[in-house]
C-alpha cells in the first residue's frame, strides 16, 4: 500500500524497505519539526507547501515549495512541512546505506516531465515489491535527479534575540516586510545593526531578504487562489503592474503564466 489518509500509521524508519513511497492529498497539515533516518524527497504535482529545515550547523531556512517542483531533504535533518490548501503530496524515502551516491544538502528542484513521472510511480508502487523489480526505475531516478535544475526558492533566517518577536509575528501574517527604516523602527535597533545582522548571518543583505521573502510569501499566496490584485496590496507594492513586473523578473513569468504552467 502506498497511498495513505491521516489514519495510516506510517513510520517509515521501521520499515526495511530501501526505498519507500507514499502519496496522499491533504488539506490544512502541519507536519511538526521531525527527522528521518531516511533521505526524503518531497513533491506536490498540485498545491504549494512551506517547509522549514535545520541545517547541520542549527541555522534555519524558510523555503516554499510550489507545484510541480520537489525537495531533497538529506537523512538526520529537522524540517516541518505546512500546507495550507489541498495539496497532493508525493513523498519518496531512501535508505542512504543502500543509495550512498544521493545528495547530502538540502535542494529544492526543477521536475522535468520524466522526473515527475518516475516519483508518481514511485510512490504508488507497493511497499513491499520486489527490489529486482525496481533497480532500473531507480537508477533513471537518481540519474535525473543529480541533473535536475536547483532553485533559489528558499530563505536563510537569522537568529539574533532581537528579531524573534518580528519574525514571529512576520511568519503569522500579522504584518508584512517592511523598508529597512520601518523595521528597524519597529524593532528599535538602528538601520546599520540590523544590516549588519542580516548580513552576517543570512549572507544577504536586509533588501535582498525581503525581496526573496516577499517572492515566496506571494508564491504561497497565489497557490491559495488569492488573486493579483489581493496579493500586490498584502505585499506592499504600489500597484498590480509593480508587482508582475517584480514577479517576472524573478520566476521568468507572470503570475497567471507560472501558475498555468505548473497546475
Amino acid at each position: 500500500m502506498a497511498v495513505i489518509d491521516h489514519e495510516t500509521k506510517f513510520d517509515v524508519d521501521r520499515m526495511e524497505a530501501s526505498v519507500v513511497g507514499i502519496a496522499a492529498d491533504v488539506g490544512h497539515h502541519d507536519s511538526g519539526m521531525h527527522h528521518h533516518q531516511k533521505a526524503q524527497l518531497l513533491y506536490a504535482p498540485y498545491g504549494c507547501m512551506s517547509i522549514t529545515l535545520y541545517e547541520a550547523d542549527s541555522s534555519k531556512r524558510q523555503c516554499v515549495l510550489p507545484p510541480t517542483k520537489a525537495a531533497w531533504i538529506p537523512a538526520g535533518v529537522e524540517h516541518c512541512a505546512k500546507m495550507r490548501n489541498v495539496v497532493a503530496y508525493r513523498s519518496i524515502y531512501f535508505d542512504i546505506d543502500v543509495f550512498s551516491d544521493l545528495p547530502r544538502t538540502v535542494k529544492l528542484l526543477g521536475v522535468n516531465p520524466l522526473l515527475g513521472a518516475l516519483i508518481e510511480r514511485m510512490a504508488m508502487w507497493p511497499w513491499d515489491m520486489p527490489e529486482q523489480q525496481q533497480t532500473a526505475l531507480i537508477a533513471l531516478f537518481v540519474e535525473e535527479l543529480h541533473s535536475a535544475k536547483e532553485l533559489k526558492l528558499s530563505l536563510p533566517m537569522p537568529n539574533d534575540k532581537r528579531l524573534q518577536a518580528w519574525l514571529k509575528r512576520l511568519q503569522a501574517g500579522q504584518h508584512q516586510a517592511e523598508q529597512l527604516k520601518l523595521m528597524a523602527g519597529e524593532i528599535g535597533a538602528s538601520e546599520k545593526t540590523i544590516s549588519r545582522i542580516f548580513s552576517k548571518q543570512t549572507g544577504m543583505s536586509y533588501q535582498a531578504w525581503r525581496q526573496q521573502w516577499r517572492l515566496q510569501t506571494a508564491i504561497e499566496q497565489l497557490a491559495e487562489g488569492n488573486s493579483v490584485s489581493t496579493v500586490a496590496f498584502s505585499l506592499g507594492f504600489a500597484s498590480d503592474s509593480a508587482f508582475i513586473s517584480f514577479f517576472k523578473q524573478h520566476l521568468g513569468n507572470t503570475p497567471s503564466q507560472y501558475f498555468k504552467k505548473h497546475y
